[in-house]
């Protein structure tokens, strides 16, 4: 075990999280972990499937003794993590592990996300695994690859392989309520074709939007934080009202389901327009902080000299085309649930924007509760691109997840209330989300399939703020195993 958490109760589930923590494990990059998982079960000499293409992982486990007969359990978590980190701090994702701290009752990574989603409830389900005293039935333990992006790990997950029908999903945030039902989510594509242009006599500068809080486009969408996409966006098209200025390059997000809190765009501008795209950039930046000075106050606006130098640019009917899609492209809460008062019922969040050789690409997720719903926005998306023309598209790309609906009468609900009152001796919170969660691919592929969802307490998830409650890890540890103890029939 690490350093940093061998202190920290219950050690057998801090242990697996240190170890996770250490292992790269971004989205789209999970061979190292996966295979890590390989070596687990071999060295514990239980039964295991890892995927050679998706490379996901079934770990099974036999029921201990009095469980050997009972119904088998599915443990379901994924394996990836969003890998965002502060401006300035210098790591790397894909061969650095992440640096660990103890810090005011919470476990946090210096200057990058934590991993906790999913990291803390995988280390949960491997210490089961790896136990040799806790009452538990028959195990499944499925993980999957690249849930943070697109749910690649769950359409291409092979549920044949899973005899269960009761499922254990331990990806949640809050350690007093257990979901019981949730959203599905599609993502779409835009892509604006790039017009290139040489370069004349334009000097170039670095228009840069940072600071912003960003956050799960989930959870956090209802909070009205800006989106740093559709703020350069709207700074290109208050310039392109005035002035004229082309373009070398835009970018802005780091995931399609990450609040993009950063985006940046380099403008070629000529001595004589300067002043006047000065002076919109100061005007743009008022309004914009009047606007979000409750939801996002510490929006930082930079506009200074880019001394690169660009041998091409985008022609003045790129930018005016890319500037109006993104203006015009759906975005934040679409309408609020009349179902369950509080949370969104659909959502599009804009979360990545790049510059590709010949096109610039700006994915989004829509996530609803109502399948209906993500697909009319969805259709709007390429609506509006067939709108544009001159090339510009629109199209779905990833899975079309299913939302997982809520059935009161679960026996999985009944079970997981009763385990967490035997627990901590007080009353769960029942909870429908508008997040988006494999659990409904799985449902619709798994006749009969009866899930819940406990998870611990974490905040800014899917941010470099994400921080992990430790008290509440040891709390849901006993949940979990109560939980398990009550399945022997």
């Amino acid at each position: 075990m690490g350093e940093v958490l061998k202190n920290l109760e219950p050690q057998e589930v801090f242990r697996f999280f240190e170890i996770l923590s250490d292992i790269p494990r971004g989205s789209s990059h999970e061979e190292k972990v996966s295979n890590w998982f390989v070596e687990f079960a071999k060295e514990r000499n239980l039964e295991y499937y890892q995927d050679p293409e998706y490379f996901n992982i079934l770990i099974k486990k036999p029921g201990t003794k009095g469980y050997e007969n009972a119904p088998t359990v599915i443990f379901h978590g994924h394996m990836d993590m969003v890998c965002k980190k502060e401006d300035g701090v210098e790591h790397d994702f894909l061969n650095d592990g992440l640096e660990l701290y103890c810090e005011d009752g919470y476990i946090r990574a210096r200057g990058t996300t934590l991993g906790a989603d999913n990291g803390i409830g995988i280390a949960y389900f491997l210490a089961v695994l790896d136990s040799e005293d806790i009452p538990h039935p028959p195990i499944e333990a499925a993980f999957t690859i690249m849930e943070e992006m697109g749910k690649v790990g769950g359409d291409h997950y092979k549920t044949e392989m899973l005899t269960g029908k009761r499922m254990i999903d331990l990806n949640w945030h809050k350690d007093d309520h257990i979901l019981a039902g949730c959203a599905g989510d599609v993502s779409a594509e835009y892509t604006v074709p790039i017009l290139w242009e040489d370069a004349g006599d334009e000097k170039f500068y670095k228009l840069a939007v940072s600071k912003l809080l960003g956050g799960h486009c989930e959870f956090d969408i209802v909070l009205e934080r800006a989106n740093s996409i559709k703020l350069a966006a709207r700074y290109l098209n208050n310039i392109l009202a005035k002035t004229e200025v082309r373009a070398a390059t835009i970018s802005g997000g780091v995931q399609n389901n990450v609040i993009p809190s950063e985006a940046e765009v380099i403008l070629a501008v000529k001595d004589e327009n300067l002043s006047a795209v000065k002076e919109v950039i100061e005007a743009t930046t008022a309004e914009i902080k009047n606007e979000f000075s409750i939801t996002d106050p510490d929006i930082l606006v930079e506009f200074v000299p880019d001394e690169k130098k660009y041998q091409k640019v985008f022609a003045k009917k790129t930018v005016e085309t890319l500037a109006k899609s993104i203006l015009l492209i759906p975005n934040g809460v679409m309408s609020m649930s009349f179902r369950i008062k509080g949370i969104s019922e659909c959502s599009n969040n804009i979360g990545l924007m790049t510059t590709e050789s010949d096109e610039v690409k700006i994915v989004s997720t829509i996530t609803s509760g109502v399948e209906s719903r993500k697909h009319e926005v969805l259709k709007q998306i390429i609506a509006l691109a067939e709108l544009a023309g001159s090339g510009v598209k629109g199209y779905q790309i990833g899975t079309d997840a299913p939302e997982w609906d809520y059935n009161p009468d679960s026996y999985m609900l009944k079970k997981a209330a009763e385990a967490y009152r035997a627990a901590t001796k007080e009353e769960p919170n029942i909870e429908v989300m508008p997040a988006s969660l494999e659990l409904g691919l799985f449902k619709s592929r798994i006749e009969g399939l009866d899930i819940i969802s406990i998870g611990t307490e974490t905040h800014g998830v899917h941010t470099p703020k994400e921080e992990l409650k430790i008290s509440s890890v040891g709390k849901v540890w006993e949940i979990f195993k109560e939980l398990l103890k009550s399945l022997d029939k």
